[in-house]
């Protein structure tokens, strides 16, 4: 099993009132109130209140291949906008990864966003593949991204559309 895999099957995410303690894998985290929430490169918030924080040298959940921190860390954290269609569909699946609703309400199109967004608690991600990029670089207004999303008993496949609105990247919808 790759450590990708093993951080996605090991570390889903901490339980609902969790107590500061060290997962399998030594991702600390900790329950905070709102208004103590650390902010910073290294965090995730989780719901409303709860803070994963990842040592430097943790793969990134969403595939890429480099450390959290120097991918979808700092967009989760709100320090860093997606330069990319695709630097923002990783966040995304990170997002879902961890639960931070937070994130996928924030990049999804003011136009085709729900009112409120929902994570199911009980899907268990494990593992991001992107097939095909179409536009979406850093001078593009729109592009698409077809991925398949792995989770524990299945996989979903979907090919979103992207667009910049405001010099940012956001989730449009699937492609049909």
């Amino acid at each position: 099993m790759s450590r990708i895999q093993a951080t996605a099957t090991e570390v889903s995410r901490p339980p609902e009132k969790a107590m500061p303690t060290r997962s399998p894998t030594g991702m600390e985290f900790k329950t905070f109130d709102t208004a103590q929430q650390p902010k910073g490169s290294g965090t995730v918030v989780v719901g409303r209140s709860t803070v994963w924080t990842m040592s430097t040298d943790d793969l990134c959940p969403c595939g890429s291949g480099k450390a959290y921190d120097d991918c979808c860390g700092p967009l989760l954290a709100t320090e860093e906008l997606a330069s990319t269609a695709e630097q923002l569909m990783r966040s995304r699946y990170t997002a879902y990864f961890y639960g931070n609703r937070e994130h996928l309400w924030r990049t999804w199109h003011p136009r085709t966003r729900p009112a409120e967004v929902t994570v199911d608690p009980s899907t268990t991600w494990t593992a991001l593949r992107i097939l095909d990029v179409r536009d979406g670089g850093p001078d593009d207004d729109t592009g698409v991204v077809e991925f398949v999303a792995s989770y524990d008993g299945g996989e979903l496949r979907e090919r979103s559309r992207f667009a910049k609105r405001g010099g940012r990247w956001f989730y449009l919808d699937e492609e049909s």
